[in-house]
């Protein structure tokens, strides 16, 4: 008996959920054609975020021990098992690590340019088609305030031809034509979010980078003093 009860709640709750679903769906056809833009610039926004998302969290993988292994190697003069390791890690970190031991031998400030070089031209590969969504967040709003615009002039158009419309079917008309505002500022706060997150993330990843460097520098550096 408790099982059945069980399996109607659920059958029901399914039903409830299908009809809410559809009832989301079909107040958002109601938004006009300006809301097949906004369709567009979301998924243009979920998939940047998740691309960019994943690119970010690989290049943030970093060994704990790297540097300590790397300070070892170059201490002990075995500069190409370091350059081995760096090869072997694929992130920013190894990468600008194994520019600077190609240049050892030279001025440290010739070795810390080079890395710097390398360093921008990875920051540059964490942040490629980030503005994609900060545009996004920017013009999203302006989408649904423009179609909420020329809903409301079509729909006084059409009330200037009924000689006396009802409180509630203005209501109403004003409810479906201030969708895509709805829609454009919350897929616009959307983007933002997802573009401030994806930025706080890519600048711990430069501070990882930046310390690496330091300590890079601070290894070749450690036989002089």
């Amino acid at each position: 008996m408790f099982y059945i009860f069980l399996q109607i709640d659920s059958t029901a709750t399914a039903a409830a959920a299908a009809i809410k679903t559809e009832s989301v769906f079909g107040m958002l056809s109601k938004g006009g054609p300006l809301m097949i833009p906004l369709g567009i610039l979301f998924a243009l926004a979920v998939y940047v975020f998740i691309e960019r998302l994943i690119v970010i969290r690989k290049a943030a993988k970093i060994d704990e021990n790297f540097m300590s292994i790397i300070r070892d190697q170059v201490t002990n003069g075995n500069v190409s098992a370091a350059r081995s390791l760096a090869k072997n890690k694929d992130n920013p970190v190894s990468r600008m690590i194994d520019k600077g031991l190609q240049r050892i031998g030279k001025p440290i400030d010739a070795i810390e340019k080079s890395m710097d070089n390398v360093g921008k031209l990875e920051l540059y590969k964490m942040e490629k088609n980030l503005t994609i969504l900060s545009v996004i967040a920017r013009i999203a709003p302006l989408f649904g305030f423009v179609g909420t615009i020329v809903g409301l002039v079509i729909l006084l158009k059409e009330f200037a031809t009924i000689s006396n419309p009802s409180i509630s079917q203005i209501a109403d008309a004003m409810y479906i034509k201030l969708i895509t505002s709805a829609s454009g500022l919350i897929i616009g706060m959307l983007a933002y979010l997802g573009y401030s997150y994806l930025d706080t993330q890519i600048n711990r990843t430069a501070n990882k980078m930046e310390a690496a460097s330091s300590e890079f520098i601070d290894i070749l550096q450690e036989p002089t003093r």
